[in-house]
């Protein structure tokens, strides 16, 4: 965690600007870009639950995340990023502001808020869980779930995408790696 926090405090000295901060510069190389998607979503649901659901259910069980969910990040990249690259947004509400109006950017931004959460949460859960179980319970899931979250906005805020981008390559090698021991 500390690398992570390490990470962090490098990335926040290439953050000389909001588009720096929000959008890394648009400047991130495409392996770090392909990172941090993988990173994004290769997270404790897919780890976790993937694998359970595809005990349970088999390959029809898993089709619709992450394969479904893959598949529409592939098409948005195809048919759509390049004209929302063109058109200079830092986010999804500044599309919906320019085509619609604030009202639409706003309920957009909330919309988008509330169906993270529960995902946000189950990240936050399932990194309480390793901190506990790393530790062997000297540290409780509830303590591990503060500390990391403690970290996460700390790299973040200090670096902005560029902390997460650079983190997430940093993370993804680790999970990789640790997929391939296990």
């Amino acid at each position: 965690m500390s690398i992570s926090i390490g990470i962090g405090l490098y990335a926040a000295t290439r953050v000389h600007s909001a588009k720096d901060y929000v959008v890394a510069g648009r400047s991130l190389p495409l392996y770090i870009v392909i990172a941090t998607v993988f990173a994004t979503w290769f997270g404790s649901e897919t780890v976790l639950g993937t694998s359970a659901t595809f005990l349970q259910n088999g390959l029809k069980g898993i089709f619709v995340d992450p394969f479904g969910a893959s598949l529409c990040l592939v098409l948005v990249g195809v048919f759509f990023a390049r004209k929302l690259y063109r058109m200079n947004l830092l986010t999804i509400g500044d599309y919906y502001r320019l085509r619609y109006g604030r009202t639409v950017e706003l309920l957009t931004s909330i919309a988008i808020v509330i169906s993270y959460l529960g995902w946000v949460t189950a990240q936050i859960t399932a990194l309480g869980l390793v901190f506990s179980l790393l530790t062997h319970g000297a540290v409780s899931a509830h303590a591990g779930m503060v500390i990391g979250t403690a970290i996460v906005l700390a790299y973040t805020l200090f670096g902005g995408m560029w902390s997460v981008a650079l983190t997430d390559f940093f993370q993804m090698i680790i999970i990789v790696v640790g997929m391939l021991y296990i």
